[in-house]
């Protein structure tokens, strides 16, 4: 939905307009490694390395906690080479033990939903009233958020001169995060090994708790906010409004927001222009549920979130391939992400799992 008409269109925002201080601008200089030169030159040495070893040349397409991907560098960019990592310490909790492997199969395809282009703004509205109306247990200074999920994506593999495209197995993702985000733990089959691998970081991350709680509950500045933030890190081939939608995104998923926070954010996601309503859409476990989502022409994607058809609750997102991109590998119909949230909670330790604390 577009902005109202006494509102400046998103996309004529500027960083100047901004109300609080960007989180990326507040990193140490060793972190503003996002600049594209520096990016690609990292993608083509991943993408020898794999070639050279048999490794496939792409990891999988979701998030890491440290860092939002998406937003950085065009979408097919990660369909040649693996995740970048910057910034952020990753070490292995069994010493630096090999990755658990993961077996793969058919490329991921799936029914496109059909769109509602101006259903987003009604059916948002009911989202955002039913997030207010949730309230979970407020973390305390030491507790740990745990964010389980089920993923899976696909991705091409190549094998001498043939390419062909192949999907992760679903597997489980578990996550703890500090509430400040400097401190955590990961265990992800493919990923790390069994024991998992910590995760740390330098500097205050923006889907942190501490972070998410300092964001304005209103709408407008919610949403100015977005921008902003998700200007200073996207690559400018992802178009403006996919960023911001695709930052919204990731405050809603692998987080914990306060429920004032979710409602705005949703209520922020209804004045991104292009957002719509998918009348079905599938999480990772094969849940059924509503849609919003917005296309990236450029990339040919549609990123969806997907919400339970009567409690409106988040259920996951995924990523399809709704429209053929000259020189992309992917036919419309593939899912090149998915993921579904199995359970988010407040632990009071790094690695405790919601009913086996000791």
């Amino acid at each position: 939905m577009n902005a109202s008409p006494s509102q400046p269109h998103p996309a004529e925002w500027t960083e100047t307009q901004g109300l609080l201080p960007s989180v990326a601008r507040d990193l140490p200089a060793g972190r503003h490694r996002f600049h594209k030169e520096q990016m690609m030159t990292q993608i083509h040495e991943d993408l020898r390395t794999a070639r050279a070893d048999g490794r496939p040349a792409v990891a999988a397409r979701h998030r890491n906690p440290f860092l939002r991907r998406t937003v950085l560098l065009p979408a097919a960019a990660f369909a040649l080479a693996g995740a970048v990592v910057a910034g952020v310490a990753l070490s292995g909790g069994n010493g630096g033990g090999g990755r658990t492997a993961l077996a793969t199969g058919p490329a991921l395809t799936t029914r496109i939903g059909a769109v509602d282009a101006t259903g987003a703004p009604r059916l948002l509205d009911r989202i955002s009233l039913a997030a207010a109306d949730i309230s979970g247990p407020t973390p305390h200074a030491g507790q740990f958020v745990y964010i389980a999920s089920k993923v899976a994506s696909t991705y091409p593999r190549t094998n001498g001169d043939k390419t062909t495209l192949v999907s992760q197995e679903l597997h489980s993702r578990q996550a703890w995060n500090s509430l400040d985000g400097r401190d955590g733990w990961l265990i992800e089959a493919g990923e790390t090994g069994e024991e998992g691998m910590t995760l740390s970081s330098d500097s205050p991350l923006d889907a942190a708790y501490d972070s998410l709680v300092e964001l304005p509950t209103d709408p407008t500045a919610l949403l100015r906010r977005v921008y902003r933030d998700s200007d200073a890190a996207r690559d400018p081939e992802v178009p403006r409004d996919q960023a911001a939608f695709v930052a919204i995104g990731e405050l809603l998923g692998e987080s914990y927001p306060p429920a004032d926070l979710a409602a705005a954010l949703y209520k922020a996601a209804a004045r991104i222009p292009g957002v719509v309503a998918v009348d079905d859409a599938v999480d990772a476990v094969g849940r059924h549920g509503v849609a919003i989502a917005r296309q990236d022409d450029t990339a040919g994607e549609r990123t969806e979130w997907i919400f339970d058809r009567k409690t409106l609750a988040f259920r996951g997102e995924r990523t399809v391939v709704v429209k053929k991109v000259a020189g992309s590998p992917f036919k419309v119909g593939t899912v090149t992400f998915t993921s579904a949230i199995t359970q988010r909670a407040v632990v009071d330790a790094n690695k405790e799992v919601p009913g086996r604390a000791g």
